[in-house]
């Protein structure tokens, strides 16, 4: 039995969903993060060193990151399914965008959630001014800029295709779920970006999807 360490408002719903796609049976544990400081609480560790979640436990066999995760569900209990065929320019593209939600698309995001952070801190009043300039001034130089790059190009594949790596819904665009919805949460979404609009659509409507929600319960992600 698969059982999936589940922390509230995080990467593990995909996990979930992919679960759910495939029709696998596997059992929830529920992990809530601290109100105070948003963070998984110590329990985690005892399943993995990082004590983050998404983790599995499959039988004994326990693999973190939700990449490798979404991977290995995929290819040992997918039977063909959510994955293109092997050989193919679409096979590339799925290795393409499991590796470039996580390593492209999701640090300009987390650091505008960390740098909101820093902006709205408490803080001495002498020190608060400060903190809000360098804030502002990384957010506008950089992360901004990034972000919109990302969005743009992202906008520009489904172009491409109708799903991330073809014609055929797959496990990477369930990889590319949770930048996207990151970036909806943000404020970084809307009718200029009409196919990633309609990405989120799309995946919003999978019965798939609906049942991981329940299974996981309420999913907000930070802003």
């Amino acid at each position: 039995m698969i059982t999936v360490h589940h922390l509230n408002n995080s990467r593990s719903q995909r996990v979930l969903w992919l679960l759910e796609e495939l029709g696998l049976p596997y059992a929830v544990k529920r992990y809530e993060r601290d109100p105070r400081t948003m963070l998984a609480p110590p329990e985690l560790r005892a399943v993995h060193p990082l004590g983050k979640s998404p983790v599995i436990d499959d039988d004994g066999l326990v693999l973190a990151e939700s990449g490798a995760i979404v991977e290995y569900l995929a290819e040992t209990y997918g039977e063909g399914r959510l994955l293109p065929a092997a050989g193919t320019p679409e096979r590339l593209r799925h290795r393409y965008w499991m590796h470039y939600a996580e390593g492209s698309a999701m640090p300009p995001l987390l650091m505008s959630l960390v740098f909101s952070k820093v902006r709205s801190a408490p803080a001495p009043f002498f020190v608060k001014p400060i903190a809000r300039a360098i804030a502002d001034k990384v957010m506008g130089d950089f992360v901004s800029p990034q972000i919109r790059l990302h969005l743009d190009f992202m906008e520009a594949e489904l172009g491409k295709s109708t799903w991330f790596a073809g014609e055929q819904f797959g496990a990477a665009d369930i990889q590319m779920s949770f930048p996207i919805e990151a970036a909806a949460a943000r404020g970084g979404l809307d009718a200029s970006r009409p196919r990633l609009m309609a990405f989120l659509e799309r995946i919003h409507g999978r019965p798939a999807y609906q049942r991981a929600l329940e299974k996981g319960g309420p999913y907000t992600l930070m802003k």
